[in-house]
């Protein structure tokens, strides 16, 4: 099987299994079904897909910078992750797990922007502790999550089971909306459309890194 071939194979099943990951409600193929909107459950979220356009928000870095998505986006492609949080080992797994394909995407002109509702002060922990070297940035008031239709809201039995295991949502975004995102990945082109998305409401499972890394290969250029 020649390489070209199965970079193809990979792309084909990649773009069945990336919608098939949402059980509830259908995706979304653009931001007029997402924009405000937050799922009562994490199994109810639209994200956007494949075709849509990434809608601007506002961001801070861990310098506690402001900047737009759109800005960002303009530089380079990118791959655009959204996680939950520092608190969560799953979260601090996945993102040290990409640092191993920074230096391949970088090669073929990507950069990677890993969004979460963690406020500047938890963004410099998981950087710091899972020694990355690409972008963190704060979407602390939720509104870019909402707008890529990932955000639901975390009912009082979830909130109360966080605290029992030390985490405290409320300490670690700044704000009191009970808001988490659907763990997503996106690869965007600088004019801001969607070439592949991947999401799934079971918090547990991630977009495999060498998966990520063949969907930004055959989106090189588009």
């Amino acid at each position: 099987m020649s390489l070209k071939f199965a970079f193809m194979l990979a792309a084909f099943l990649f773009s069945g299994i990336q919608i098939a990951f949402a059980d509830g409600a259908p995706a979304c193929g653009t931001t007029a079904c997402t924009a405000g909107k937050v799922a009562n459950s994490d199994d109810l979220v639209r994200p956007l897909i494949k075709g849509a356009m990434a809608p601007d928000g506002l961001l801070q870095t861990v310098g506690g910078r402001e900047v737009h998505l759109k800005d960002l986006l303009k530089q380079k492609s990118t791959i655009l992750i959204f996680y939950r949080g520092s608190w969560c080992p799953y979260c601090n797994m996945h993102l040290y797990k990409l640092q191993s394909i920074e230096s391949d995407l970088h090669r073929l002109g990507y950069q990677i922007l890993a969004v979460t509702p963690d406020n500047v002060a938890h963004l410099k922990d998981m950087g710091d502790r899972n020694k990355l070297t690409y972008t963190l940035l704060s979407d602390r008031s939720m509104k870019l999550t909402e707008a890529f239709g990932l955000a639901y809201k975390v009912g009082p039995d979830m909130m109360e089971t966080l605290k029992k295991y030390g985490h405290d949502l409320d300490a670690s975004t700044g704000n009191n909306l009970h808001e988490l995102p659907v763990p997503a990945a996106y690869v965007i082109n600088k004019q801001g459309k969607i070439l592949y998305s991947y999401y799934d409401a079971n918090f547990t499972k991630r977009v495999n890194p060498e998966a990520l890394l063949t969907a930004a290969k055959m989106n090189m250029n588009q």
